[in-house]
């Protein structure tokens, strides 16, 4: 517990989750009084407070006097939010008005289904590699320093929310989805045209976790054009839906594209052959024809 007066500037970035930042975290800042730089990246869980500008100046920035530069990204997720006691973004904006001009950008949401709360609050420009659970309530903005994403809420991802994402993650490289919702509306797309989104950095693209929606969001070339040589892992049953049994041109050449994909299905080949090793070459000529360029697990 000794103060730790001569350090000048402290980095603490954890990915793991938890739940003794106000027993732990807390306590270790305040051993800071002459600290002049502070970077934090936290993700906890089970938290009874909001973070908010408040929250910081108490417990942090009124232990450091010398203190003039303080990033931060902290995500919280909690069972004691609802809908009720969340509070709107702009009051939480409002406990940051003396943040010497600096841009906070806050957001919550909450999952009914889960019953949890889930909240982000960070510096911007925001210059960490990853962003995780990005909702429809996504504020948007530019963040070139970002190269994997991931997905998710228990409300439908839309054309237009797709797009929003690619334009303000222009160098991102891997993107998580994970959304079982169907997408609302998909027959007013077929009634316009769609702008067709592109992901020009894309390596690695995960939709296992997602229903058809989202693999005809991915695959269909009047939505999106991939990237060439994407890694891809997908569900085998919802390709095969969508790709019409592998035959349909309009998903044709986003497949042609991909140098990777993991279908995620134990394979049976009855429907090719009652033999199982004629059974499994018949499959692979089947599927590489429409996977021409693709390594297929």
């Amino acid at each position: 517990m000794k103060k730790l007066p001569t350090l000048k500037c402290f980095w603490l970035h954890s990915d793991t989750i938890t739940s003794a930042y106000d027993e732990l975290v807390v306590p270790l800042l305040n051993r800071m009084p002459n600290l002049e730089k502070l970077d934090l990246y936290m993700n906890v869980i089970e938290r009874k407070t909001f973070f908010d500008g408040n929250d910081l100046k108490m417990n942090i920035i009124n232990y450091m006097p010398q203190l003039n530069k303080f990033t931060f990204n902290i995500c919280s997720l909690s069972s004691f939010y609802n809908e009720i006691n969340l509070p709107s973004n702009e009051d939480i904006q409002k406990t940051f008005r003396d943040f010497n001009n600096k841009e906070i950008i806050y957001w919550a949401d909450y999952f009914p289904e889960r019953r949890k709360g889930h909240c982000r609050i960070y510096s911007y420009p925001y210059k960490w590699k990853y962003y995780d659970d990005i909702t429809n309530h996504f504020p948007g903005k530019i963040f070139i320093y970002v190269r994997s994403i991931s997905l998710y809420d228990e409300r439908p991802f839309e054309h237009e929310f797709f797009l929003r994402i690619a334009e303000s993650f222009p160098l991102m490289e891997e993107l998580f989805v994970r959304n079982q919702k169907q997408q609302i509306n998909k027959p007013i797309e077929k009634s316009k045209k769609l702008s067709i989104i592109k992901y020009p950095s894309l390596k690695q693209l995960f939709l296992n976790n997602t229903c058809i929606d989202y693999h005809e969001q991915f695959l269909f070339d009047t939505k999106t054009s991939l990237p060439f040589n994407v890694r891809v892992n997908m569900q085998y049953g919802l390709v095969k839906q969508v790709t019409h049994n592998f035959t349909s041109n309009t998903t044709r050449s986003n497949c042609a594209k991909i140098n990777f994909a993991n279908l995620r299905k134990q394979m049976k080949f009855p429907e090719y052959s009652d033999d199982f090793s004629t059974g499994k070459e018949l499959f692979r000529k089947h599927i590489k024809d429409y996977f021409p360029h693709t390594q297929i697990d």
